[in-house]
């Protein structure tokens, strides 16, 4: 089974994180160190890994803190955790490993334990996703969900099946064009890149078969919060009759999208790319990182399922 870098894009050395920085792919597979961890709550905040990388930072964290000795900062660094991304919370994970320090059981071994199943979860995922496509499928997808996109087209492969993807820019950190094209070519497959504005048209056309996304933040109704955008190309899906399925992570306790709490970046992020210039001086950005899609134009959740 072939895995993207995406996949799996922390590592731990010592007591030094190695985080891949995803704002400089395609054009070089880099690492960031992260020593302690602020640092390590920056790369989240500045969006250097996301998504899986995130949760998977989280408790990485915990672990180097244990490498260092620090046991007894969890607490305090838990709180600085759950400050960082408001839509992807972390609070039940790092409530999860306080609960597993305050009941003293070996917290290395709850941790490892708990990344071992995250892995095996994540591929489960990429087969329950791999069952629902046929031979010749054209798959839509939108944004970046860490690495499973190719392990989904590889384990269909196996399956007899010819997969090929059309991929949105994602505007405007272009996840899209910039991970999920990435990956995709580099282990082998067909993949077309659109903008954004493109989806209706391309539905339109009859060139799409079956849509996967993922979500950073599932309901208990079902409704899910994902990277913005995600939300008109589940209402054109509908429209068009095409399925939408979303891979998404284990319930939290919001009863519904409403609930949810949507991150607002910066809008340097949208005025400016790479330290260019891309909007008149005196124009405004308005950057809601996420939008809520409603359970209801939802074909399917291939939900992630984790013993804690």
């Amino acid at each position: 089974m072939r895995f993207s870098p995406l996949f799996w894009p922390i590592r731990l050395k010592g007591s030094t994180i190695y985080i891949l920085d995803e704002t400089r792919l395609p054009q070089k597979l880099a690492y960031i160190k992260a020593r302690n961890y602020k640092q390590a709550c920056k790369a989240i905040k500045d969006m250097k890994t996301r998504a899986a990388g995130q949760v998977l930072l989280v408790m990485y964290i915990f672990l180097q803190l244990l490498k260092q000795g620090k046991r007894k900062e969890l607490a305090r660094v838990a709180l600085t955790i759950n400050k960082t991304r408001p839509t992807l919370s972390f609070k039940s994970l790092t409530d999860m490993v306080l609960g597993w320090s305050k009941n003293r059981v070996p917290l290395e071994k709850c941790l490892l334990g708990f990344l071992e199943g995250l892995k095996y979860s994540r591929i489960r995922q990429a087969e329950d996703a791999a069952k629902l496509l046929k031979n010749n499928d054209t798959v839509l997808t939108h944004c970046n969900i860490s690495g499973l996109m190719p392990l989904i087209a590889d384990i269909a492969s196996k399956q007899g099946k010819s997969l090929k993807f059309f991929a949105t820019e994602t505007r405007p950190y272009l996840q899209g064009s910039r991970l999920t094209a990435w990956e995709l070519r580099r282990a082998g497959f067909d993949v077309t890149l659109i903008t954004d504005n493109m989806v209706a048209s391309v539905m339109a056309q009859g060139r799409i078969d079956k849509v996967i996304v993922g979500a950073d933040h599932l309901a208990l109704n079902g409704d899910i919060a994902n990277k913005i955008g995600t939300y008109q190309i589940a209402v054109t899906a509908k429209y068009f009759r095409v399925p939408f399925y979303v891979i998404c992570p284990p319930p939290s306790d919001k009863k519904s999208g409403k609930e949810v709490k949507i991150e607002i970046r910066p809008d340097k992020e949208m005025l400016e790319y790479q330290g260019l210039r891309l909007a008149p001086v005196g124009a405004k950005g308005y950057y809601p990182a996420f939008d809520i899609t409603p359970y209801k134009l939802i074909t399917k959740h291939i939900r992630m399922e984790i013993k804690r």
